[in-house]
């Protein structure tokens, strides 16, 4: 398919979505609806048929996207951030609907139901949303079993971190738990995500405190691997707070960082709803500059020590763009594709392509920090 004919085949997608499915699904609860998307989504990969169809309808490639990263290969730099494949149910159709790579989980030691419901809310005119699941997963051994020897066609990265329950609100319980995760999941995908910054358990985050992280990583650095490892930052760290873990961070294993997690503050200026829940983190376009102002602060501070994936209100190829430019090799996005429809990846994509021709960039590698050089 040309690039017209890409573009014209997402905008018909794009209007369709915009103007019949999301209201319809809008006028839903945010959970249920999910869940029955992931429910579409693996009967879809279940047929070789329906990985084409959605290949057909969402998929793009172009040669100025690829790069290689820590040793991975990555078709194109869009990647699916954790908590939307929370057990890793849709690997086999990801790739159809276009991300470069995704990142399943988080998952944890042990099987956790989550917060109580109600934990999944939209923030409509603040293009966002709240987000209080309590890392719900089904565990690291049933999810291990169920990936085992299993081929994955674009990198899967892994997410883990501590089971919610007030046993890991003791410090070498949660350390315990974090390795068991790390541990099981350690042959499953192509690197680990260490996710400390979740906002939503019931012991909080023990380890953006430094002396707690450096004991978490003595653990984890006698695990062996040859994977990359990156940590999940949250984006309420004050840049002293960011310091001190960065320095803790550059003694141990750690390849990359992923900036950023869900905010906590509800004094963030962006926040245009009246009615938003008390519970939980935000994602969407009200992180998006605490997003990029961490990303830009570590690349600039560390950008030579650690590989960079920006997360946090990607809606469009200038948002991504902008990432890039400040530090990112790579972009995670889930809100965006919520409220713009499954077709964003492609428009984002594309989109990438025409602004680094534009640039007069031949790869994108070459566009990494190019706005925020010292």
């Amino acid at each position: 398919m040309n690039e017209s004919s890409t573009h014209y085949r997402n905008a018909v997608i794009h209007t369709l979505y915009k103007r019949v499915l999301k209201p319809i699904f809008f006028h839903q609860d945010p959970e249920e609806v999910h869940d029955r998307m992931t429910a579409v989504g693996v009967w879809f990969s279940h047929y070789r048929l329906g990985r084409m169809l959605t290949s057909a309808l969402f998929a793009y490639e172009h040669p100025i996207l690829e790069q290689e990263v820590l040793g991975i290969t990555f078709k194109n730099p869009i990647g699916l951030s954790a908590g939307f494949d929370k057990n890793a149910e849709l690997t086999d159709i990801l790739p159809a609907v276009g991300f470069g790579f995704a990142e399943v989980g988080s998952i944890t030691g042990e099987y956790c139901p989550g917060n109580p419901k109600p934990r999944l809310w939209r923030m409509k005119n603040s293009q966002g949303l709240v987000v209080y699941y309590g890392l719900k997963n089904d565990g690291c051994e049933t999810i291990a079993e169920r990936l085992q020897g299993k081929h994955f066609a674009i990198p899967i990265g892994v997410s883990v971190a501590m089971t919610n329950c007030e046993a890991t609100m003791d410090i070498a319980t949660a350390i315990a738990d974090y390795a068991k995760a790390f541990n099981v999941m350690e042959p499953i995908g192509d690197y680990v995500t260490v996710n400390i910054s979740c906002p939503n358990t019931v012991g909080g985050q023990p380890f953006i405190n430094p002396e707690h992280l450096d004991r978490l990583f003595v653990t984890l650095d006698a695990i062996p691997t040859k994977k990359p490892i990156f940590i999940k930052l949250s984006p309420d760290l004050t840049e002293t707070a960011l310091d001190e873990l960065l320095a803790v961070l550059k003694k141990h294993r750690v390849h990359g960082i992923i900036c950023t997690n869900l905010t906590k503050k509800r004094n963030n200026p962006h926040i245009q709803d009246d009615d938003v829940s008390e519970k939980g983190g935000m994602s969407g376009k009200v992180v998006q500059e605490l997003s990029d102002d961490m990303l830009a602060h570590i690349y600039k501070k560390a950008g030579n020590h650690f590989v960079l994936i920006g997360s946090g209100g990607v809606f469009t190829a200038e948002d991504a763009y902008r990432k890039i430019k400040l530090g990112a090799s790579l972009i995670q996005m889930i809100t965006g594709m919520i409220f713009e429809g499954p077709q964003v990846i492609s428009q984002i994509n594309q989109g990438l392509v025409a602004l680094l021709k534009r640039d007069g960039f031949a790869n994108i590698s070459e566009a990494i920090g190019v706005d925020n050089k010292l």
